[in-house]
């Protein structure tokens, strides 16, 4: 399709004889080009976001002392009930000590026969006290 049809000009020789089509703006003009710089104030204000902030603080706090207490009473229930089984375990543990105690000096008799003057059970240390046996001295499964 030539230029003379789409103008509806027939006959043209020259570009230049062509009249002038120029685009411009619409009736009423443009709509106005916004440039300035404009920050939407929307969004919690800075007073909402610290109470916010504080209440969720707060609640933990609350949470930490409610574990706090519970902890507590598990940690009570667990030491009653070793104060409950205590004596029972001591008296285990002296019935072993005595069972040992005399193989202790059984073995000791043996051992120190042929010394003389020695007293099978005495102390050496002469202080008028009875110290429990170091360690491990009574259980040679550990030694």
């Amino acid at each position: 399709m030539t230029e003379a049809m789409i103008r509806k000009k027939p006959g043209m020789v020259s570009v230049k004889d062509m009249p002038v089509l120029q685009d411009g703006p619409p009736p009423g003009g443009f709509a106005p080009v916004r440039y300035a710089r404009r920050i939407p104030n929307t969004g919690p204000s800075a007073t909402a976001i610290f109470l916010a902030a504080f209440g969720a603080f707060s609640w933990g706090m609350y949470q930490v002392g409610q574990g706090n207490k519970i902890r507590r009473a598990l940690k009570e229930e667990k030491y009653a009930a070793r104060r409950a089984i205590l004596p029972v375990l001591q008296a285990e543990e002296d019935e072993r000590f005595v069972k040992e105690w005399k193989k202790y000096l059984e073995y000791e008799a043996e051992v120190m026969k042929d010394v003389p003057g020695w007293k099978v059970g005495e102390s050496v240390y002469h202080s008028g006290r009875w110290v429990p046996p170091s360690t491990g001295e009574l259980r040679p499964d550990v030694w």
